[in-house]
């Protein structure tokens, strides 16, 4: 369901130019500097924030950027880490499409993918952030043995990347069809997941690692 336009989400994310990246294309090479960070975090799809807000504060390290194309939700996400005072945290409120374009080769450390959309119809495959047309980006942006670390409830999609990532070389470092059956608290529940796990449902979990 999409969230209703909120009057004061393009003004806020103006306000907001340190956090909600407006050219990212500028920071190209740059954004472990920018973000004054050893590791970079890509959450693609970051939704409202809960994930890299509350992984930024776990991982005092690392540097964490959240990708959301739809501004009156990136604009709540933008909200919580001004009120979080995040240091090293921000956000580009565009389509993922263009990753390339925005990270200089082997930039990133870890891309995650939380609760994506599973676009059903097969007719949409491509647009899934698990198809090929996004890992052979990931694959130019991640540093060696760079990872992509996916969580679902659905199982079709859990099942489609498993699959695509194999068909490109991936190695699968981590499988879970339960990832929650034990606490874990090194890793920040997102919005998504607690109702989820509300409902009984399972939580698949894999992180894939880059070969060469």
């Amino acid at each position: 369901m999409r969230m209703r336009k909120k009057t004061w989400a393009a003004p806020f994310l103006e306000a907001h130019p340190e956090l909600a990246i407006n050219d990212p294309k500028n920071y190209k090479g740059k954004w472990k500097e920018y973000l004054n960070c050893q590791s970079l975090h890509v959450e693609i799809g970051c939704g409202k924030g809960d994930y890299c807000t509350q992984m930024s504060v776990k991982e005092e390290h690392s540097g964490w950027i959240g990708i959301e194309r739809e501004r009156n939700v990136a604009a709540v996400a933008v909200k919580k880490a001004v009120e979080m005072e995040s240091k090293r945290l921000c956000f580009i409120v565009q389509d993922a499409g263009q990753l390339s374009e925005w990270f200089e080769e082997k930039e990133i450390d870890v891309i995650h993918l939380n609760f994506s959309d599973p676009w059903p119809k097969s007719g949409y495959k491509k647009r899934r952030l698990s198809h090929r047309g996004f890992i052979e980006q990931y694959k130019q942006c991640l540093a060696e043995q760079g990872r992509v670390i996916m969580k679902t409830d659905n199982s079709t999609l859990f099942e489609f990347s498993l699959l695509e990532f194999a068909d490109c070389g991936w190695k699968l470092a981590e499988v879970s069809v339960d990832f929650r059956r034990k606490e874990h608290p090194e890793d920040a529940l997102t919005e998504y997941e607690k109702r989820f796990l509300e409902l009984g449902q399972p939580i698949y979990r894999a992180i894939w690692q880059k070969n060469g």
